[in-house]
């Protein structure tokens, strides 16, 4: 599902009889429902694993430089006062994940998978690397985009702003380092290289299917606990944000542990904005279609004689504005044939209010063609 480059892609990544299942966790206990959700690709949002001793290989340079590894150490010693191991809990359920001071006055940057056990109430803490704890608040999440924003009581006074670098130059190749607190042991930095860009992966989460845009793909050791830590270059400035890893299954179809080389990283240039916007206003201002869509999967096409597509259940907003209603079928997005409603999603995710989107769709056997514009939620 997340294999493929570019947009979206069918679920079925395939390696021998076994398939790599996407689910999504935080280290910890998810009291309640912690058996890892079970889909055809399992995720888990969580990162790397690994010691901070271990020293990549020569050169320390920033986006290409050809070198085989970053000098881990000192780039860990830049970053990880930067970084904190957060906590969360409400109720029955808790967990743990991974985080980084991003704005000066406390503003940490995370996954909302790793807050959301306290989303609705409960209690947050970030711990720095020196041991030292603070309490946090929620500043505003954004589902979609598996993305949030907390603010540390103590305003991390007397601890580093992470340097934020850029996603758009990175190279497949190009050495990497993933910080965070995996299973839990704080202060853990890997290391490794960018193996992939512009992934898409939908996650799988409680409620919700979180969407990973353009993803950074790295061979980093990424396991649970590592969600929402850092991903930087070799000068030590942050591009990506860690959030789920894909894993192979076991005999009886239950993900099979750890990392197996298949990390995946939010862009910095994605969260950026996003992150200012959740500061900004506590919400992540993703415009909006107007539609409701159902899927209508070929077998049920075929049987019913019906087109395979989105079926239109309402049409408000900017959807009615384009001439779209209740009982359309679209058939193309932008071009591209319509086969999942996760394409009406990411297409709001990656655009801004006032973008286009077009879409082509039946409605009593008549093809026809909508430019729909994007309004604000």
């Amino acid at each position: 599902m997340s294999q493929a480059d570019g947009g979206p892609q069918q679920p079925a990544v395939k390696r021998g009889p076994n398939r790599l299942l996407i689910t999504a966790i935080v280290e910890g206990v998810i009291v309640a429902a912690l058996v890892a959700t079970l889909i055809i690709v399992s995720i888990r949002r969580s990162g790397d694993t690994a010691n901070a001793s271990s020293a990549g290989g020569g050169g320390g340079g920033g986006a290409g430089g050809g070198t085989a590894m970053c000098a881990a150490i000192p780039v860990a010693n830049q970053v990880l006062p930067s970084i904190v191991t957060i906590s969360a809990s409400s109720g029955a359920a808790a967990g743990t994940g991974s985080g980084q001071v991003f704005r000066d006055g406390g503003y940490i940057l995370t996954n909302d998978h790793v807050i959301s056990p306290a989303a609705t109430g409960g209690a947050i803490s970030v711990q720095y690397s020196d041991g030292h704890s603070a309490a946090a608040t929620i500043v505003g999440r954004d589902p979609s985009t598996d993305l949030a924003v907390l603010k540390a009581a103590d305003e991390a006074k007397g601890y580093p702003v992470i340097g934020v670098g850029s996603s758009a130059n990175l190279q497949v190749g190009q050495p990497v380092v993933a910080l965070g607190a995996p299973l839990g042991l704080a202060s853990t930095v890997t290391s490794g290289i960018v193996s992939a860009l512009d992934r898409y992966v939908p996650v799988p989460g409680e409620t919700v299917t979180h969407h990973l845009i353009g993803a950074i793909q790295t061979d980093a050791a990424i396991n649970p606990g590592n969600s929402g830590g850092a991903l930087v270059d070799c000068a030590g400035k942050l591009v990506g944000v860690n959030a789920a890893i894909a894993t192979v299954p076991n005999a009886s179809g239950v993900s099979g542990g750890g990392s197996v080389g298949l990390g995946f990283a939010i862009p910095i240039d994605l969260a950026n904005p996003i992150a200012d916007e959740l500061i900004r206003t506590g919400k992540p201002g993703h415009p909006t279609t107007g539609l409701q869509v159902q899927e209508i999967p070929p077998a049920l096409a075929q049987a019913s004689g019906s087109p395979s597509g989105l079926f239109v259940l309402a049409a408000t907003g900017p959807g009615a504005a384009a001439g779209l209603k209740a009982g359309d079928v679209i058939t193309k997005v932008d071009g591209q044939p319509a086969v999942s409603s996760e394409q009406i999603v990411v297409a709001t995710l990656t655009r801004k209010v006032g973008d286009t989107i077009e879409l082509t769709y039946l409605r009593a056997g008549a093809s026809a063609t909508a430019t729909l514009k994007l309004a604000a939620p």
